[in-house]
């Protein structure tokens, strides 16, 4: 018998799988100028990792499954999300505190701003994601 994969499930694989291809690209040690080469690839997989994860969000609102398998599957689309809105966003108030650096007070507010969504987006957000990732491989081998 063979098995049919559901929206959410392609959906969930494929982020999945272009997850690791971006932790691949910066885990793995390749000279600067190689890593340079594949950038603009790196930045469309990052938008479509962002795109990605909505869609398995509005799948995953809009369908009805269990309730652990949606909390694991709303976890991991909220982080791959979140991951480049909360790059953006250090980067926005990166480029603020440079900006506001005479004005002491919007300085320390821009700066602690920007540590904060970086480190949201470079440890919070991973860590979520496999969470998510995990539980709902694990959910839906159960299934």
């Amino acid at each position: 018998m063979k098995k049919k994969f559901t929206h959410i499930q392609k959906v969930f694989y494929a982020l999945i799988v272009v997850f690791l291809v971006l932790v691949f690209y910066f885990i793995v040690p390749v000279p600067t100028s190689a890593k340079r080469m594949f950038f603009p690839i790196v930045a469309v997989l990052a938008i479509l990792f962002f795109i990605l994860g909505a869609v398995l969000i509005r799948f995953t609102l809009k369908s009805k499954i269990e309730k652990n398998l949606k909390t694991f599957l709303l976890l991991t689309g909220f982080s791959a999300v979140g991951f480049l809105v909360c790059t953006l966003l250090h980067n926005f108030f990166y480029g603020l505190a440079v900006i506001t650096e005479h004005i002491i007070l919007l300085k320390y507010l821009m700066e602690s701003l920007h540590v904060m969504f970086f480190l949201v987006s470079i440890i919070v957000c991973p860590i979520l994601f496999l969470i998510g990732m995990i539980g709902g491989i694990y959910k839906f081998l159960k299934k």
